[in-house]
């Protein structure tokens, strides 16, 4: 399971060394899948829950227009990244303009997978979201209740 935060920098090449609790995470050096998130930061999935996450896609009606909107949203903007020897992944420039990711990132677990933000935008998020904190978990109780 992913968690923690973690303040790093990208190099000039785009490069992103992952800190030492998501790498020993990952355990092997399989490839891992970055995509869309969501308010605006890439997710960065492991294969096995990659396979997991597109085979929840392929449940979705594509009859739909929202499906189709999120269908295409979502798989268009994959990649797959290897992981090189020191434990770096390297973000294309055209991916980090697109998510408007700067030199200064935020790297934040959330589970089955981990979130690359731009720090401002991550620290913009938190901000707002700590102040309504108490109100979201009461807002996530049991449904029965």
């Amino acid at each position: 399971m992913f968690f923690g935060h973690y303040e790093h920098s990208l190099d000039d090449k785009g490069r992103l060394l992952l800190p030492r609790k998501i790498k020993e995470e990952l355990k092997e050096n399989s490839p891992l899948y970055v995509l869309k998130g969501f308010e605006g930061c890439l997710s960065v999935y492991r294969e096995v829950e990659f396979l997991k996450l597109t085979a929840e896609c392929e449940k979705i009606s594509f009859n739909k227009k929202n499906a189709r909107d999120y269908l295409r949203t979502v798989l268009s903007s994959v990649i797959e990244l290897p992981i090189d020897k020191v434990n770096r992944i390297q973000l294309p420039k055209d991916v980090l303009s697109r998510f408007h990711i700067t030199k200064n990132v935020t790297i934040i677990g959330v589970g089955d997978h981990f979130e690359i933000w731009d720090s401002q935008a991550y620290n913009k998020y938190e901000e707002e979201v700590s102040s309504r904190f108490e109100s979201i978990a009461e807002s996530l109780g049991k449904e029965d209740e």
